[in-house]
């Protein structure tokens, strides 16, 4: 496993606080799955057993309605998706379509078991930093459709979310 794997789990706010080595332990056992562009990381309603740390390329999110995909925004190296499937294990919300030639680290649920028989306070952490992020993009959520309510579409207003 590379050193600087460590590193760019370590920078992201989802594994903030967590001990390098117990971001190694989680590294050793992570595939790398590589995209082209056009192909799905996954698709909304597959079934949801990991996560992905985006290491190159960009991906965008979808969410298909009345027969076509709706970009709910676009994610680049350094950004996580799939993070849902560690908290509630239902099926995917969306689908994520790599634009660009992708490669990620897809970390699986069985990983964080494994974690949280080793080191129960890591585990808990990584689960309220994860709780944090998805807080942040349900602020971020909530305000785009108040101002699609209210009739408010400008994109460099407070709080709107381009991911």
């Amino acid at each position: 496993m590379l050193p600087s794997r460590v590193d760019t789990l370590l920078a992201m706010p989802i594994f903030g606080g967590i001990r390098p080595e117990v971001i190694a332990g989680l590294l050793d056992h992570a595939a790398t799955v590589n995209v082209a562009p056009g192909e799905f990381y996954f698709r909304e309603g597959d079934r949801s057993e990991s996560m992905y740390v985006l290491e190159t390329g960009k991906v965008s999110l979808l969410k298909h309605w009345g027969g076509a995909a709706h970009v709910l925004g676009e994610l680049h190296e350094g950004d996580c998706f799939g993070e849902m499937a560690l908290l509630d294990l239902f099926p995917r919300s969306a689908s994520v379509l790599a634009e660009t030639p992708c490669s990620a680290i897809e970390l699986n649920t069985s990983s964080f078991h494994d974690l949280y028989q080793i080191d129960m306070e890591q585990f808990a952490l990584i689960q309220m930093n994860i709780a944090r992020e998805l807080s942040r993009r349900l602020r971020a959520a909530d305000e785009r459709l108040f101002r699609a309510y209210i009739g408010a579409d400008d994109p460099a207003a407070p709080w709107a979310y381009i991911a």
